[in-house]
């Protein structure tokens, strides 16, 4: 299953160093299915987007995602891949960027064709071959035409897919230079959020999360003595704080960490899709492990 990580601090520049997948040291470890891709997105002092990213299978080479990178944000998004739409390519590969914004999902949408003639002109913002570059280009328009309200924009966006097209699941996590949003849709996958004070749980530690499995680690000193607002696929630590979020949750972290929460989707997809509806290989990058 994809994993999806976003971190604020805002409005603090903090450096963070991620590793997207640890060396492997031992036989359980190795046993594990290699993913399709891995990415990170991040912010220059200007604001400029930044995202480094790999089709790990695509180019047999893992050292991308094995080194460990020290980044400087004030909100970062990282992504590991396992493909369900869209080949081993780095046009593929999660985060991706539209009008300064990153943006990466966990999850099938499937009626890419009824997605196309809904996005019409604004189908030219998609570059690859996804569901979820796709569903990011509704977002972008869908904000656009409403002021640049990127939350009205998401709620917009999902709502027509829920509708619309026949879904599997839509967690999907969007950061701009200053502000993290957070969906979980429906209950198919979870997604947790920590709201971290400055230290941690025990107020005296920095900031060092690690997923399940040896896939994604993250560290920052600077947070030991900071706040930041996590959101994760997973529990990354032990800090009793984690909260699943309810499907159909959208949260918004701004750009002074003031975090709101509020249900959007009350109701289930119109024509929802289980693992057996799916073709193997989406179904294959949907299962946890």
């Amino acid at each position: 299953m994809c994993r999806l990580f976003g971190l604020s601090s805002a409005p603090l520049r903090t450096y963070a160093t991620f590793w997207l997948l640890d060396a492997p040291d031992s036989l359980s470890t190795q046993s594990h299915r290699e993913p399709d891709g891995t990415g990170l997105g991040y912010f220059a002092a200007d604001g400029t987007p930044q995202v480094h990213k790999a089709p790990i299978a695509a180019y047999e080479d893992r050292d991308f995602a094995r080194e460990a990178r020290q980044l400087e944000s004030t909100t970062f998004l990282a992504h590991i891949r396992y493909a369900s739409t869209g080949g081993l390519d780095v046009r593929n590969t999660h985060p991706f960027e539209q009008e300064g914004r990153l943006f990466a999902h966990n999850g099938v949408i499937e009626g890419l064709d009824v997605l196309d003639r809904h996005l019409g002109e604004d189908r030219s913002l998609v570059h690859g071959d996804t569901d979820s570059e796709r569903f990011f280009a509704l977002v972008t328009r869908e904000a656009a035409a409403l002021g640049g309200d990127v939350s009205a924009g998401i709620v917009s966006a999902a709502r027509w897919t829920a509708q619309n097209l026949p879904l599997y699941a839509l967690n999907i996590i969007l950061v701009t230079a200053g502000d993290l949003w957070a969906l979980r849709y429906p209950a198919t996958h979870e997604l947790y959020v920590l709201q971290r004070p400055a230290g941690g749980h025990h107020g005296s530690r920095h900031l060092d999360h690690s997923g399940r499995n040896g896939r994604m680690r993250v560290r920052s000193a600077e947070l030991g003595d900071r706040p930041s607002v996590v959101v994760a696929s997973e529990p990354m630590d032990e800090n009793p704080h984690w909260r699943l979020m309810e499907p159909g949750e959208l949260l918004h972290v701004d750009r002074r960490l003031h975090t709101t929460s509020r249900l959007v989707l009350p109701d289930p997809p119109v024509h929802p899709l289980t693992l057996a509806d799916l073709r193997p290989s989406a179904a294959a990058s949907q299962r946890s492990g």
